[in-house]
């Protein structure tokens, strides 16, 4: 029999019990005892962003991403069944034949679509309960005829939505760069031409839950990520010492900052690690946006948040050398990343 090289096949002969290159050592395993479960990431409003309340809402943005990292937003502009069709596409995807889902198979990161499994499928040899479909979507007309054209309403249903979270995502950026005091256009213009990747997540039922995740914890390479979850929990938060859960709350997504806003605010914003667990009765589908400045970018902190009493954090450095030490380096968490890019480090 060939090897399967997807967990979406491999899970589906996995009755009682998961192989063991997916069980975690015991010091790196999910702990769901530990779990806290009764706190919440903010919530933030964002009808009246464009009004008299706009400063109001600045202020809450920029203490959620203070002091959490994370935040949700409800009237986003984003419509419903727009969010509902994209979850669909995730999901009718992963539903497709095997054959049909393999066209798009690579274990290279710098292809701009790519289906694959675990993280780093050359450098990892603890596998993680995940397969996801990457692709880039901005510009949109650059890239959309290399998304499959299965299912057949992929293409149209995903190129909305992507446009739909793009136009967020900068309503977004404006608002973080005026609560740190910045010219609203200043994330713009430093993330030079922009990327925009799309992931989409899928967990299928883990026999053994508790042995395994979903993605182990990190911090998002980005300048902002946008989330989309299904309806099923899998989302964790590390917060005050403890892992917390987020539960999903209907037409809302989920927001991070990444490791390029924690530098460009200069400590100010702190990219915040967080994971997924998976479960054994239902299956989490997750859509991921991840926007990046453009690889030929140079990042740092802003000159404008930087004096005697804030010197600057980090140097600045060309954002394809993070992204290829990030790629390399896989999803490790005995040493942040960031720390390489200090202003102390030579």
């Amino acid at each position: 029999m060939a090897t399967k090289l997807l967990l979406t096949d491999v899970a589906a002969s996995c009755v009682k019990q998961i192989p063991s290159n997916y069980i975690r050592p015991i010091s790196d395993r999910p702990n769901f005892s530990e779990v806290e479960r009764s706190g919440s990431i903010p919530l933030v409003d964002l009808e009246g962003l464009h009004s008299h309340r706009r400063s109001e809402i600045i202020m809450q943005i920029g203490q959620a991403c203070q002091d959490y990292g994370f935040f949700l937003v409800r009237n986003h502009g984003v419509p419903e069944k727009m969010m509902n069709n994209a979850l669909l596409m995730a999901k009718e995807f992963f539903k497709l034949p095997e054959n049909e889902r393999m066209k798009y198979y690579s274990d290279d990161h710098r292809r701009s679509i790519r289906l694959s499994t675990t993280f780093n499928v050359k450098t990892e040899k603890v596998y993680i309960w995940r397969d996801f479909l990457r692709f880039h979507s901005n510009p949109l007309e650059d890239y959309v005829h290399e998304w499959p054209p299965n299912p057949p309403s992929f293409r149209k249903d995903v190129g909305e939505y992507c446009t739909g979270v793009r136009a967020l995502v900068l309503r977004l950026l404006e608002a973080i760069s005026e609560s740190l005091g910045l010219e609203k256009d200043y994330i713009n213009k430093a993330l030079g031409k922009h990327g925009q990747h799309v992931s989409m997540n899928y967990y299928p039922p883990c026999p053994q839950p508790e042995l395994t995740f979903g993605v182990p914890g990190h911090t998002d390479p980005t300048m902002i990520t946008v989330l989309l979850p299904n309806e099923v929990p899998g989302l964790q938060v590390f917060k005050n010492g403890k892992w917390m859960a987020v539960n999903s709350v209907p037409n809302t997504f989920v927001i991070n900052i990444g490791d390029q806003m924690q530098v460009l605010s200069n400590d100010r914003y702190k990219s915040v690690l967080h994971r997924a667990v998976v479960n054994c009765d239902k299956e989490r589908i997750s859509i991921a946006t991840f926007y990046y400045p453009s690889l030929d970018a140079t990042m740092g902190p802003a000159k404008e948040l930087i004096d005697d009493d804030n010197p600057a954090a980090y140097r600045n450095y060309s954002f394809s050398e993070y992204y290829e030490k990030f790629w390399n380096r896989g999803l490790a968490t005995e040493c942040c990343l960031l720390d390489l890019f200090k202003s102390s480090v030579v």
